[in-house]
């Protein structure tokens, strides 16, 4: 299992490929198209059909049969994956019509329509390499952009029409800005209208936002990669709305607040939520899309700020408004101006609204998801079973997604209009190790918190060093009732260490206020792992050997993982910090503002590593990708430097051509097997069993 897991992790992106996705119902609920590659090792994407009656699947979109075996993506496509943390290959995002019977997607950027009835499939040509195509919903014109320009082309005679062009190098329509896909979960940047003869489209313009060098020291015949980082306190990009018709029409549609959170079409015209510089007001207006005038429907205000919440705003079929905000004490989903879910019951996302129906996500307990509808005045459960759920809904029939603790892997079930369901079936490879974990609260504060332990550990027979593995920051989750979750945990487990797993303060699911205790210092996340630690160690008292207690972390994770063996030696003896944020100056506006606010507010240094170098006195190993366009490098090579002058000894890794995921196979598998190596010397002491 040492040598077999790293490599099956790494080839099976974390087992995430075979597991079946992106799904679509047809409005009449008939069938159901979705991805999923042909095995659990495939990284290749395909479209697939079910036929909802029959629980027959049909292959309706195989890559590799229109020959792109190789992909060559352009750089916007590129930088797309990696803000959505894309790491398979193929069609791995389409679009369809109305009806669900056309689907348009991009391979190597070219653009492809199929008939998903059939399973012809015929390439159109375009000027240049096409992101995000999109069909109108009678399925005669796609969209799509090419060289930051808004194109829509006629489906059967090949018109292709330049719908906006770039006025400058640094301006495109349609395309999310950096901060929207990164920070906001917006990945468009156009919505095409119910009517099909118009559009809203975003146009950016990157100009004022400051211009990044991303090198590749490996090989220094490259020249660098210029990139726009809006990093904390500097200008964002400029992003304006327009709606833009078939005939030449172009209409702009004002707002005054920072940033464009998403836009919608509804029965009336069209909806768009906006958000303050400070995230502390959100504005919810309606439009008229004839005139571009702008009426505020709602505006939220938060002493702390405001949440972006998936899947709103909403509309009924009468036309009443399906929005998630704030109030008394709890995530709540209101339908008009009235909040029809309890405080208690933390809503999560609104997953889709069929007519009169609202299918969304929620929490009574942190660790579990569960789904849930509201229609005609009733609030009920779709799942029960602990677990972690999702779903889609149309046409009466519901796609119901579920993980637990107890079975491998995950299920998709479809659950038609008279109760009878089909399964679609995951090919994801097993992952050989089961994991053994308890869920617990933890520490003084409660908290959610995972333990493993080996499957060979005889509890009580001898104390065991402790591996901390968190993420840790706000908005995330580790410790959720799903089994994939723990895997990597499970394997850690199996060299030797108790590992633990704890969300703090600033994670979801346990309402506004415990998410808002991290505003200003986002160090508070140290005290609750050190309170987690204790915590466990007090339920397992022969088990755990506080005198070998390492901990290690990717992104905010590796943050946290430097944090502790800078501020906390007394408790942390090593540390791997993987991509870690170490002076949050360097982070983007939109994450880093919401928790720190803008810096010159005086919040940042509590909360940065830089100065605390001198005090480090355990091993370290910093580990950063090179190509990383998230976190940037600059992140290590700062603290390093500042280590070194201090005169303290410590560790770095660069990962040459790596970005903020490290999806390439060998070099997921062997960062495993060194973490491993770098943590069992600098702690020292029997680890396996013989």
């Amino acid at each position: 299992m040492t040598e077999s897991f790293p490599r099956l992790y790494a080839r099976t992106r974390r087992f995430t490929l075979g597991i079946p996705r992106g799904f679509t119902v047809s409005p009449e609920g008939g069938r159901v198209v979705f991805l999923r590659t042909k095995s659990g090792t495939d990284p290749v994407t395909c479209l697939w059909e079910l036929d909802a009656a029959t629980g027959v699947e049909r292959l309706v979109v195989d890559p590799l049969s229109l020959g792109a075996a190789d992909e060559d993506l352009p750089a916007e496509e590129r930088a797309r994956r990696e803000r959505s943390r894309e790491s398979a290959g193929g069609v791995v995002a389409y679009a369809t019509d109305r009806e669900v019977r056309l689907a348009v997607f991009a391979l190597s950027g070219e653009l492809h329509l199929a008939d998903i009835a059939t399973g012809a499939v015929r390439r159109l040509t375009t000027p240049g390499a096409v992101i995000d195509p999109r069909l109108n919903p009678d399925g005669t014109r796609v969209a799509y952009v090419t060289a930051g320009a808004l194109h829509v082309q006629d489906v059967a005679t090949g018109e292709d029409l330049v719908l906006a062009a770039p006025e400058g190098d640094e301006i495109a329509y349609g395309l999310a800005e950096f901060i929207a896909a990164e920070e906001m979960d917006r990945m468009r940047g156009y919505w095409w209208a119910p009517s099909g003869d118009r559009l809203l489209a975003a146009r950016v313009d990157e100009s004022p936002v400051g211009l990044w060098h991303i090198a590749d020291p490996a090989n220094p015949d490259r020249p660098a990669t210029a990139q726009r980082y809006p990093a904390a306190g500097t200008a964002n990009a400029e992003v304006s709305l327009f709606v833009l018709g078939l005939d030449g029409s172009r209409v702009e549609v004002p707002f005054e607040q920072e940033y464009l959170v998403t836009a919608s079409w509804n029965g009336h015209g069209a909806d768009i939520v906006t958000l303050s510089r400070d995230q502390r007001t959100r504005r919810l207006f309606s439009v008229d899309t004839s005139t571009g005038a702008t009426e505020l429907v709602r505006e939220d205000t938060d002493p702390a700020w405001l949440d972006i919440v998936p899947g709103v705003p909403g509309r009924l079929s009468d036309g009443r408004l399906v929005w998630v905000t704030v109030a008394e004490g709890g995530h709540r989903l209101f339908i008009g101006e009235e909040p029809v879910t309890p405080p208690s019951l933390q809503v999560r996302a609104v997953l889709d609204v069929d007519g009169d129906t609202v299918l969304f996500t929620a929490s009574t307990e942190p660790t579990e998801i569960q789904l849930w509808t509201y229609s005609g005045g009733s609030l009920r459960p779709v799942t029960t079973e602990p677990g972690v759920h999702s779903g889609r809904l149309s046409g009466g029939v519901t796609v119901i997604l579920r993980q637990s603790v107890q079975a491998e892997g995950m299920s998709v079930t479809v659950v038609g209009r008279d109760g009878a369901s089909a399964p679609i079936a995951s090919v994801a490879e097993r992952p050989g190790l089961e994991p053994r974990v308890s869920l617990v609260r933890a520490g003084s504060r409660g908290l959610s918190t995972a333990v493993l332990l080996p499957s060979w550990h005889i509890p009580g027979s001898r104390r065991l060093p402790v591996l901390m593995d968190p993420y840790g920051g706000p908005h995330a989750q580790r410790v959720l009732a799903a089994g994939r979750m723990f895997l990597e945990p499970q394997w850690w487990a199996e060299q030797g260490f108790a590992v633990v797993v704890s969300d703090g303060r600033g994670t979801p699911g346990r309402g506004p206020a415990f998410e808002r205790e991290v505003l200003h210092d986002l160090s508070l996340a140290l005290e609750d792992q050190v309170d987690a630690l204790q915590g466990v160690a007090a339920l397992h008292p022969d088990d755990l050997d506080l005198s070998r207690v390492a901990i290690r972390g990717w992104s905010f994770g590796g943050y946290l993982a430097a944090l502790a063996v800078l501020r906390r030696p007394d408790v942390f003896h090593a540390a791997v910090a993987g991509a870690p944020v170490t002076d949050w100056r360097l982070y983007d506006t939109c994450y880093t503002e919401r928790y720190l606010g803008h810096p010159d507010e005086g919040h940042y240094e509590a909360s940065s590593l830089i100065g605390d170098a001198e005090k480090l006195e355990r091993p370290l190993l910093l580990v950063h990708g090179l190509a990383d366009d998230n976190v940037v490098a600059a992140h290590t090579l700062r603290l390093s430097s500042a280590l070194l002058a201090a005169g303290r000894p410590h560790t770095v890794l660069p990962l040459s051509g790596v970005t903020h995921m490290t999806p390439q196979e060998v070099v997921a598998e062997n960062l495993l097997l060194l973490q491993l190596q770098f943590l069992t010397s600098s702690l020292g002491g029997e680890f396996r069993r013989d």
